[in-house]
C-alpha cells in the first residue's frame, strides 16, 4: 500500500483518503465522492481498529461485510482499498501509541477511556502508509475530527484534514454502521437524540445564551424517552470543547445515548446569525 501511494505521489497524482471501519453507508460514500471530485486517486481503508474499543464494547460484533463494501467503493470510484489485518497493523511487540491531550479528556474520552488513544494511533499509522494530500472525516464524530486535526497540526503532517457534513436518514437519525443494531422500537426511541440537539439549537437561535437553560431544553426530550440512557448532552465551544456558562458567538451541541445495547452519538453546530 505504501509503495503504491509513493509511486502515485511521485507521478504527480493527488491522493484523497477516506479511513473507515467498513460496513459502508451513505455517510462514507459522501466522503468518497468528495475525494473523487477533488483528487486524482482515491484510497479507502477498511479496518475495525481494536485499540479504540474498550473491553466491554462491540469490537467482536461490529458489523462487517467486505464484499458489500468493495462493491460500494467500486461504484463511487475508489481506486484502491486497503484492508489490513489487526496483526499487520499491530504486530507482536507493538508498543507505540499516540496521545492527544486536552481534547480527549472530556465527553467521549470520559465515557470511553483509551478510545482516542486508539483513534489517534491508527489514524497516524494510516496517514503514514497512504501519504494522502487530503483525508476526509465526517463531522458526526465531531470530537474525533478535532482530535485528528490537532494531531496533524501538532506533528506537522503534510495532509489537509477535510471535514464533511453529517449525512442523515430521512427520519433525521445520523447515519452510523451501528444503526443496524437497533430494533424498530429502539430506532424510534433513538430519534429523541437528534430532536434534543435541534431543540438546543433552536434555543440558541432564539437568543438564549445560558448554557444550562439550553441544555435543559434538550434533556427534557431525552429524559422523556424511557428506552434511552444519556451519557452526556453538552453545549460546548466548537474549537476547544470547553463548556461555558454563557454561550458566545458559536457552539457545538453534542450528545451521546445508549439505546438498548447500542451507543449513538450526534451533534450540531450553531453560529450566531445562521
Amino acid at each position: 500500500m505504501q509503495e503504491a501511494c509513493s509511486v502515485a505521489r511521485l507521478s504527480g497524482l493527488r491522493i484523497g483518503f477516506v479511513p473507515t471501519m467498513g460496513y459502508l453507508h451513505e455517510g462514507h460514500l459522501s466522503l468518497l465522492r468528495a475525494a473523487r471530485a477533488e483528487c486524482d486517486m482515491v484510497v479507502l481503508s477498511i479496518f475495525v481498529n481494536p485499540t479504540q474499543f474498550g473491553p466491554n464494547e462491540d469490537y467482536q460484533r461490529y458489523p462487517r461485510d467486505a464484499e458489500r463494501d468493495l462493491e460500494a467503493a467500486r461504484a463511487v470510484g475508489a481506486n484502491l482499498v486497503f484492508m489490513p489485518s489487526a496483526e499487520a497493523m499491530y504486530p507482536l511487540g507493538y508498543s507505540t501509541f499516540v496521545e492527544v491531550e486536552g481534547l480527549t479528556s472530556k465527553l467521549e474520552g470520559q465515557h470511553r477511556p483509551g478510545h482516542f488513544r486508539g483513534v489517534a494511533t491508527v489514524v497516524l499509522k494510516l496517514l503514514n502508509i497512504v501519504q494522502p494530500h487530503k483525508a476526509y472525516f465526517g463531522l458526526k464524530d465531531y470530537q474525533q475530527f478535532l482530535v485528528v486535526r490537532r494531531m496533524v497540526a501538532d506533528l506537522n503532517l503534510p495532509v489537509e484534514i477535510v471535514p464533511m457534513p453529517t449525512v442523515r436518514e430521512p427520519d433525521s437519525l445520523a447515519m452510523s454502521s451501528r444503526n443496524v443494531y437497533l430494533s424498530p422500537e429502539e430506532r424510534q426511541a433513538a430519534l429523541a437524540l437528534p430532536r434534543a440537539i435541534q431543540r438546543c439549537v433552536q434555543e440558541l437561535r432564539g437568543g438564549e445564551r445560558r448554557a444550562w437553560h439550553v441544555k435543559r431544553a434538550g434533556m427534557e426530550l431525552l429524559d422523556a424517552e424511557p428506552l434511552l440512557t444519556v451519557d452526556y448532552l453538552a453545549v460546548a465551544d466548537p474549537e476547544t470543547l470547553a463548556e461555558p456558562d454563557i454561550v458566545g458567538a458559536s457552539a457545538v451541541v453534542l450528545g451521546a445515548v445508549r439505546c438498548g445495547s447500542t451507543r449513538l452519538i450526534d451533534n450540531a453546530i450553531w453560529r450566531e446569525g445562521e
